[in-house]
């Protein structure tokens, strides 16, 4: 037979605990479950000039990946991701260039030519990735991993862009057709920006 007291006691921590719950959910704390998630801050690049691009270096920063090619009629997009990050980059945001030629086997050079095209025609200065496959079975873990989260919206082409989130997740996804200066990529860059 249960007492008086050890029934009012476990009565009062049973209504307590959806109370902690709620109050833990409003302060950030997150569930078990969303601790084990992988973020992008997970994963790694092989950067262009030697060495690994390392996503954790730039934990708690939007980060902007787009799928890269040297001779696509995107190209001229990198002109408008280097106006992007001279915007945006003293703000917190992270540019990465990933070269691929997945797509109409339009980065077919190495990195001499990839940085012939990026560096020198278009005269970007932030970070390229050396080139990955970025579809399929074969694709950077990176690449896997976003199609898992947004399997409906995974590159079809080149200059598809992912915006990662400061938590490290994918905040909006912008097709080829859609320019880094466009609108809709501004605010949504600074609207990541602005979220603590």
């Amino acid at each position: 037979m249960i007492d008086r007291r050890t029934f009012i006691a476990a009565a009062l921590v049973a209504a307590a605990e959806p109370s902690c719950s709620r109050t833990a959910r409003a302060q950030g704390n997150v569930s078990q479950d969303n601790m084990s998630r992988v973020s992008a801050y997970a994963f790694s690049f092989p950067a262009l000039s030697g060495g690994d691009i390392r996503l954790a270096e730039y934990s708690g920063r939007p980060l902007l990946i787009v799928n890269t090619a040297s001779q696509c009629g995107y190209t001229p997009q990198y002109a408008g991701l280097q106006q992007l990050w001279s915007e945006f980059r003293d703000r917190g945001l992270v540019i990465i260039a990933v070269p691929s030629n997945d797509f109409g086997g339009q980065e077919p050079g190495g990195s001499r030519e990839i940085a012939e095209t990026a560096q020198h025609h278009y005269g970007i200065t932030f970070p390229i990735a050396g080139k990955v496959v970025v579809k399929g079975p074969n694709a950077h873990p990176f690449y896997k991993w976003a199609a898992e989260a947004r399997p409906r919206e995974v590159p079809r082409w080149n200059f598809h862009k992912y915006l990662i989130d400061r938590a490290g997740y994918i905040a909006e996804v912008f097709p080829q057709n859609v320019e880094p200066t466009d609108t809709r990529v501004m605010t949504s860059v600074a609207r990541a920006l602005a979220a603590s």
